[in-house]
């Protein structure tokens, strides 16, 4: 039987084209008004992730 896709994990992680992971970066939903802008500006990257096979197989890729 084949193993379903995690949707929660579909959700927060991805392939880019050469196939590293990525994932947003956390801490960018509410109470940024008391930190600097560099900080806010920092946070709009988004974060690479070190390859799993388990994070693979969640998304199903």
């Amino acid at each position: 039987m084949r193993q379903k896709t995690h949707k929660g994990a579909t959700k927060r992680f991805w392939k880019t084209g050469s196939g590293k992971l990525r994932h947003r970066s956390s801490g960018q939903d509410h109470f940024n008004s008391r930190e600097s802008g560099n900080t806010t500006r920092k946070k709009r990257k988004d974060a690479n992730v070190d390859t799993h096979p388990r994070i693979d197989q969640m998304i199903g890729r």
